[in-house]
This record gives C-alpha cells, sequence and structure tokens, in this order.
C-alpha cells in the first residue's frame, strides 16, 4: 500500500487531534467510573473499525485485512500487559484519582517508542529480508515462555524498576509524597521527580519490553509501515480507559496467556514460512483472511473458557488478585 506524505502527515495530525481531545477531557485528575471508562472504550473501537473500513472502502481491501488482525493481536497483547499496569499502580501506591493521568501520559510515551521501533524494524525489514527468520523464532520462543509461566504456580512478582527508571531517580531524586499532578517540586532549592513523574515513566519504559513481542508480531502479519503504526496507534490510545473497565475482570481472564501463546506461536511460524517464501523455498504462505481468522477464534476460546474456569473456581481469582495487589 503506497501512502503519500499527505496522507502520513494527516494521519498523525488526526491521532494527535484525538489524544488531545481525550486529554482535555480528563484533564481535571478524578476517579474514573465504569461508566465514563465503557464510554470511551466503546468510542475509540468504533474510531478503529471506522478507519478499517475507510481502508476497506477506498480500495485497499488487503491493507484493511491486514489493520484489523494486526489490531485485535495488538489489543489483545495490551490486555494481557494491563496485570503489569496494575503491578505498577500498587507498587507506586498511586492515588485512585490520578491513574488516569499516569495512563495517559504513560502510554504517550509508549506510543512515541513505538513509532522509533517500527520505523527501525520496517528498515531493518526492507534492507535484510532473513530477520524474519529472528522475528519468527523470537515469537516461537515466546509463545512457549508464555505457555511455561502460564503453568507455573509461582505467585505473580512485584513489579520491579527497571535499570533505566533507576538511574533517572538517582540522577534528579524522587519526593517523598505526591503533589497531585506536579511532576516536578523543588525541595530546599534542588529540583526533584514527584512520585507521579516517577510512574509515568515507569509505565512508558517498561512497554520497551512489550515492544519486543508486539512489534515483530505485527509485522509478521504485514510489513506496512502505516498500517502497523495505525494498529499500534488505536491499540494503545484505547488502553487508558479499558484499564478501568476491566480492571476487575483481568483475574478471571486465566487462560489468558495460553491463548496469546498460540497466537505468538502461530504468527512464528507464519514469519518463517515467509521467510522461507522469500528465499526461494516453495511452501504455503499463511494469507490474511487465515490470520484473523485465527486470531479472532483464538481470543474467543480463550474467553469463554477462561470465564467458566473462574466460575467453577472462583477462589483462585480472589487469591491472584491478592498477589497482584487489588
Amino acid at each position: 500500500m503506497h501512502v503519500s506524505l499527505t496522507v502520513w502527515a494527516a494521519t498523525v495530525l488526526g491521532l494527535l487531534a484525538l489524544i488531545a481531545v481525550d486529554f482535555v477531557i480528563g484533564r481535571k485528575p478524578h476517579d474514573v467510573s465504569v461508566r465514563e471508562a465503557g464510554i470511551w472504550t466503546v468510542v475509540w473501537i468504533v474510531l478503529a473499525v471506522l478507519f478499517g473500513l475507510g481502508l476497506f472502502l477506498a480500495g485497499e481491501s488487503q491493507a484493511s485485512g491486514e489493520f484489523f488482525a494486526g489490531y485485535i493481536t495488538e489489543k489483545s497483547l495490551s490486555v494481557d500487559n494491563l496485570f503489569v499496569f496494575v503491578l505498577i499502580m500498587a507498587k507506586f501506591a498511586v492515588p485512585s484519582h490520578l491513574q488516569q493521568r499516569v495512563l495517559l501520559v504513560g502510554v504517550l510515551i509508549a506510543l512515541v517508542m513505538r513509532a522509533v521501533f517500527i520505523a527501525a524494524g520496517a528498515a531493518i525489514i526492507t534492507t535484510f529480508s532473513w530477520v524474519f527468520y529472528i522475528f519468527g523464532a523470537f515469537l516461537i520462543y515466546t509463545a512457549w515462555k508464555l505457555v511455561k509461566e502460564a503453568s507455573s504456580d509461582e505467585p505473580e512478582e512485584e513489579f520491579e524498576e527497571n535499570r533505566l527508571l533507576k538511574s533517572i531517580e538517582k540522577r534528579f531524586g524522587v519526593s517523598d509524597r505526591y503533589h497531585e499532578t506536579k511532576l516536578f517540586i523543588r525541595v530546599n532549592g534542588k529540583r526533584v521527580l514527584t512520585p507521579l513523574m516517577v510512574v509515568m515513566l515507569a509505565i512508558g519504559t517498561t512497554d520497551l519490553l512489550f515492544a519486543l513481542d508486539s512489534i515483530p508480531a505485527i509485522f509478521g502479519l504485514t510489513q506496512d509501515p502505516y498500517i502497523v503504526f495505525t494498529a499500534n496507534a488505536f491499540a494503545l490510545m484505547g488502553l487508558r480507559q479499558l484499564y478501568f473497565l476491566i480492571g476487575g475482570l483481568l483475574q478471571k481472564l486465566v487462560h489468558l496467556s495460553y491463548g496469546l501463546s498460540v497466537i505468538l506461536g502461530f504468527i512464528g511460524v507464519k514469519l518463517v514460512l515467509h521467510a522461507l517464501h522469500e528465499s526461494g523455498v516453495h511452501v504455503p504462505e499463511i494469507s490474511t483472511p487465515v490470520s484473523l481468522g485465527v486470531i479472532c477464534g483464538v481470543l474467543v476460546v480463550t474467553t469463554v473458557t477462561s470465564l467458566v474456569a473462574a466460575r467453577r473456581n472462583p477462589a483462585a481469582g480472589d487469591d491472584a488478585r491478592k498477589s497482584a495487589g487489588v
């Protein structure tokens, strides 16, 4: 799909406008109700669907299918990432009325870093086609790792700050309490970070680890940088509202890791087959409609079996919530 610089600019400006509206509406710190979160979650999903349909009506049916496959994959991986967000909020004891601001800025940081990752990934793929073998092998390994972690009986570990975050805290210093929405304050004449800023950086930088599997995964569905970027953008931009909407239901998705492992493993195989095909080996390739069907089917089955398992064993969900600090 050929995308002109004008279309790129219009898309980025449109996304920035949506983010600005979201920021203005949620500029006043407050506890987000389920109703508010539900409305905005639907709004973001509708916007994503309209974008995909717009591609289809513009004559880009393949791009439309790739967008929906990529969007659903990134959205499902994002839901899994919400578990980590819950741990971060608990680790830093973020007041409930400030959590929406934390997520908004954290997601913006993540979106900028994702754009850098996508640009780098597109450049690498264009120059070195053999990188598909690496991406495919990595996704298959990640799928196996997810299954191993999901099968473990060990309790959820507490969030540990990464080295980058620790170095920033050491360099600037951190105040001992929250100061509403302030990111910096002065203590004894020295400018230091507030805990709010630290949490925002924690969520934003943690997304670097999330991108290690999500970016290769979506490149396994499409090599179009425009589709990769827009699918990631729409999936991330609705993440804040989704956090408040399904926060209490997260621990009931007990089979989500298994479903994601199947999806990542499937995309990993798809990437390896594509790499073999590019190398001149006659192997079948997996089409976009098949990919979309497998992804949707796995997520539906995973959700249904998770809810059934949670209903049969509610105590497991309560224990999981306690271990996560929610």
